[in-house]
């Protein structure tokens, strides 16, 4: 994500995440610049050419923004795992895709040699000056700053605090299929998947719900524009920026009990934290919060829609639901996250270079017949199941517990309102490109 890096306020340079305290009279002081004119003085990231066309062959020339990828991906991963584990594109300035589970794991691990500064692969890199806190903190950060800024998330995603969002989140989803009729064709995409999380991460953050098309808008830029021009690209993303500098300066002068007014109140080493640490990881909670867990409960909803056999086994053993959820978490992860390589090195018999990116493709993992018995194929009751789909390593996904709530319940509310549902029209569904893969669009038969 093209985000603020700047790890200083003023003239005065604090520790990163952390920022000078405020006025003399006490107020806070820190959100009244725009983010516009802190970024001016900040050091620029590298820019590289925009490359587009068709693939001429996966093992050398990756593009996971491609019409192919997005559509099916998984024959593509597969091929690669067999003849070409780590392949390699000369695209977004040179990069690199494992497509095995002990490769995508070890590196996933591995923080001395991979970074994560920048966890979308784009056409820009941002400042090494912005490590270790990166745009997006805590997912952007590096050792040893991370665990701190991860730590400050955890009370608001433990299961205890996530279970308190369930009876809104299960009125919501009933809400939703009440503007629905059987009969109908409907777009389970637009019109139930992506409202979810948008309802859900806006109560936590105390954003004005009506917002939803707003926050489409900034998944959009974000995840699916990285093709575009760099300088297009941090124009589109300084919207998301204005936008969240408008919602804190209001929760500023208005606190409330919600996830917002605890960012500005929070402090790390005894500081308040910088406006690009709060406003980071706002953006982080919008965008990732939003687009992973649609995209999941969109992926979930296609497969049951084009297979009778285990939408009926659900609707008949609705308790076996938590357990196919995790099949489908797992045969259709929909995030593939980023590193930059920190420095030259032969790994793997690949020659990498300092700044190149590295895929790291979770679908791919979780496909790997090296790690799972029957690993192209989806099956609902499997017992064992590891899979990677929150990711491996520190920067396993810290709302889990809020994404497998959303999941199961617009799951358990859909089949118990529409039991039989079908794909209308197979060729209308579209997916999403680039590394949060899900349906874009999903027109079903209802009733």
């Amino acid at each position: 994500m093209t985000t603020p890096d700047e790890t200083t306020t003023g003239d005065e340079t604090t520790t990163p995440g952390e920022t000078t305290p405020g006025g003399t009279d006490g107020a806070d002081d820190r959100f009244t610049r725009g983010f516009q004119e802190m970024r001016e003085s900040r050091p620029l990231g590298t820019r590289n050419e925009v490359v587009t066309g068709p693939v001429a062959d996966w093992a050398t020339d990756f593009s996971h923004m491609e019409p192919e990828w997005a559509a099916d991906p998984y024959p593509i991963q597969d091929d690669l795992r067999e003849r070409c584990p780590i392949a390699h594109t000369g695209r977004f300035g040179g990069g690199w895709l494992p497509t095995r589970y002990e490769d995508v794991s070890a590196i996933a691990y591995d923080t001395e040699r991979f970074s994560s500064r920048s966890i979308v692969m784009s056409n820009f890199r941002p400042p090494l000056e912005s490590a270790p806190v990166g745009g997006v903190p805590p997912i952007s950060s590096d050792p040893p700053f991370h665990h701190d800024a991860r730590k400050l998330l955890l009370p608001a995603f433990t299961k205890t605090a996530v279970s308190r969002l369930e009876p809104a989140t299960r009125a919501f989803c009933h809400s939703l299929i009440d503007g629905l009729e059987a009969g109908d064709v409907v777009d389970a995409a637009r019109d139930y998947a992506q409202h979810i999380p948008m309802r859900v991460i806006a109560d936590m953050l105390g954003f004005p719900p009506e917002d939803g098309p707003k926050f489409r808008e900034f998944v959009e830029n974000a995840l699916e524009g990285v093709n575009r021009p760099p300088d297009e690209r941090i124009a589109r993303m300084e919207k998301l920026f204005d936008y969240l500098l408008e919602q804190i300066r209001d929760h500023v002068d208005r606190p409330r009990d919600d996830l917002t007014t605890y960012l500005i109140d929070a402090e790390l080493y005894g500081r308040r934290l910088d406006p690009s640490h709060v406003s980071g990881t706002m953006a982080l909670l919008l965008i990732a919060g939003i687009d992973t867990t649609w995209s999941a409960i969109g992926a979930s909803l296609w497969h049951l829609a084009r297979t009778p056999a285990d939408r009926e086994r659900l609707v008949a053993e609705p308790g076996l639901l938590p357990t196919a959820m995790e099949e489908f978490l797992r045969a259709y992860a929909p995030v593939t996250m980023a590193r930059l390589v920190k420095q030259d090195m032969h790994w793997r018999g690949a020659d990498m270079k300092a700044e190149d990116w590295v895929l790291l493709s979770f679908p791919a993992a979780n496909r790997d017949p090296g790690q799972f018995d029957r690993a192209g194929e989806v099956v609902i009751d499997r017992e064992v199941n590891r899979h990677a789909a929150f990711g491996l390593g520190i920067h396993r996904c810290v709302g889990s517990h809020l994404a497998r709530m959303e999941l199961r319940v617009a799951l358990e509310v859909w089949l118990e309102r529409f039991p039989r549902f079908a794909l209308d029209d197979p060729s209308a569904v579209t997916w999403s490109a680039g590394q949060v893969r899900g349906p874009r669009t999903l027109p079903l038969r209802v009733g």
